[in-house]
């Protein structure tokens, strides 16, 4: 008889397993299942995918190219820092850190991480787009950056009520965030550079995108394997 749980559990895994440690004591549980990716991870990824969609929501369809305002990098520029700051001086020995800091310095990285893949989008992938700031108006940068601390409380305190479809969301956002930052890649390919007009028809990017993250997927897996199986003959 298939064991169900245990598929699942081998799934989130291995989809994880190239990207990171995923060690017990410095990852979330949701059901019952470790979340294939340390907390620190999924609040990149988390973040990652939470921002872009806010992005878009606030776009209302106008598919702005410019880059956001400069206080808005800046913003991205300390939210990176500070996941730097945390991660080096913690793995040094310097200070400890909790998986409450990691996740929050993880989900400040997605959200800066945003700023820049979500114009990139835009700007490769619509026939027709505006040359407007993302984000440029500071009642939507101010909402943009409210909408980090509310991913962060709602990804701490809510998302493990929600049993095996955290694992599960976490896994789609490494998805959909490998498959958008590959989009930018893809879309660079003149077949399909600045070639739609709706989400809908750019399905061949999308297609060789996502196939491109499951290539990398296995690409990282195999690697982690190859350095642990040379490690050992060390």
């Amino acid at each position: 008889m298939v064991d169900g749980g245990a598929m699942i559990d081998a799934a989130l895994h291995w989809l994880g397993y190239g990207l990171c440690h995923q060690l017990p004591e410095r990852s979330f549980f949701g059901g019952g299942h470790q979340l294939p990716v340390c907390a620190r991870d999924t609040g990149i990824y988390l973040g990652f995918v939470i921002a872009l969609l806010v992005m878009a929501l606030l776009d209302r369809g106008r598919r702005r190219a410019g880059m956001p305002p400069a206080w808005l990098l800046g913003v991205g520029f300390a939210a990176l820092v500070a996941l730097g700051w945390d991660g080096i001086t913690s793995y040094a020995g310097l200070r400890a850190t909790t998986n409450v800091i990691r996740l929050a310095t993880g989900t400040g990285a997605g959200f800066a991480i945003a700023l820049v893949i979500g114009p990139l989008l835009n700007t490769q992938l619509w026939k027709r787009r505006s040359e407007e700031r993302v984000l440029g108006s500071p009642i939507e940068g101010l909402v943009w950056c409210a909408a980090a601390p509310v991913t962060f409380a709602a990804t701490l305190w809510g998302a493990p009520l929600a049993g095996i479809a955290y694992p599960l969301a976490v896994a789609a956002a490494i998805l959909v965030t490998f498959t958008a930052v590959n989009l930018v890649l893809v879309s660079l390919v003149p077949h399909f550079e600045r070639s739609f007009d709706r989400l809908r028809d750019a399905w061949p990017a999308l297609l060789w995108a996502f196939a491109l993250s499951l290539v990398e997927f296995a690409l990282a897996d195999w690697a982690r394997l190859a350095l642990l199986s040379l490690i050992r003959q060390v």
